[in-house]
């Protein structure tokens, strides 16, 4: 019994010490930095934007929503710096309230993914076998579709709400993300300390939960952080195709389905906002990138 509790701490203190190193790999890192640094700024910008709605209102109302014709399709300037639109709205102070909703949508969706993958890849690879075969070729059915078709055919069928899509997005990535989970509680379910937890009498839920999962979850946090990036631009993607977020709503996609027409005339409207969403989805990426290199170092030679 003391070899089998001494074996599950040994375990425990791997995994703290494992965790410490990662950190400091990635902190080697600039791009991946940079790309951490980045997502954090925005996550800093959608709060003030949150913080701006409750506490003085209209600064949404007046300069986000307010439709201003005599502003309409000006070119970026020092009163706006990204210009306005076709009904004399600021670029500039759409992007920014815009970010909320394309990285929190981003972000919540795949946290609903990773729980729907998570729980079916983690049931799959700790129990195997029978379950394990009808799980996974559940999940090579959703797999074979399109992710962008998926999500259409999810929001066609639901409606157009924040919840379906939030939905649309997350079921196309779950079974990409119960394959990682999967193969990562194979690799770890049969460890030593696993297998000492057990012989305390431990539930198979709990050994899953609290000792399995937190010891697999290099690869899981990596496909993550990568998934987000894909979410974001299939947010816009719907938005563009005026399924997504509603207009007034100031979401990146939206901004750009409107500013399809007018691409001639005003570049501005649909330049900088495509910028935006390419510079996010590549600091996601490089974050990613950083983190895989960060948890098996072997991989970047």
């Amino acid at each position: 019994m003391s070899k089998a509790i001494e074996n599950k701490a040994n375990g425990q203190n791997k995994a703290r010490s494992a965790w410490s190193e990662i950190i400091r790999r990635f902190k080697k890192s600039k791009p991946a930095l940079f790309g951490l640094m980045f997502i954090l700024f925005l996550v800093l910008v959608s709060l003030v934007t949150i913080v701006l709605d409750i506490s003085n209102p209209e600064i949404y109302n007046n300069y986000v929503i307010k439709q201003n014709l005599r502003n309409k399709l000006d070119p970026p300037s020092w009163q706006h710096p990204f210009g306005c639109d076709e009904f004399g709205r600021d670029i500039l102070f759409r992007v920014i309230w815009g970010t909320r909703y394309s990285l929190f949508i981003g972000l919540i969706s795949i946290m609903i993914a990773l729980f729907l993958g998570g729980t079916f890849g983690a049931i799959a690879g700790y129990y195997g076998k029978h379950v394990d075969n009808i799980i996974m070729r559940i999940m090579d059915v959703f797999l074979a579709i399109p992710s962008m078709v998926m999500a259409v055919a999810v929001v066609a069928a639901l409606g157009t709400s924040t919840s379906n899509l939030l939905l649309a997005i997350a079921i196309p990535q779950a079974p990409r993300l119960a394959r990682i989970v999967r193969a990562s509680v194979m690799t770890v379910k049969d460890k030593e300390y696993i297998e000492a937890t057990r012989a305390l009498g431990a539930s198979n839920a709990t050994i899953i939960v609290k000792y399995v999962l937190p010891n697999a979850m290099a690869p899981i946090i990596v496909q993550a952080s990568l998934s987000v990036g894909t979410a974001i631009l299939n947010i816009a993607g719907l938005s563009f195709l005026g399924i997504g977020v509603q207009p007034p709503t100031p979401e990146w996609g939206s901004i750009l389905s409107s500013a399809r027409t007018y691409m001639r005339d005003a570049w501005h409207i649909s330049v900088i906002p495509g910028l935006v969403i390419m510079i996010t989805v590549l600091s996601l990426n490089l974050a990613g990138d950083g983190l895989r290199d960060a948890m098996d170092p072997k991989l970047k030679n």
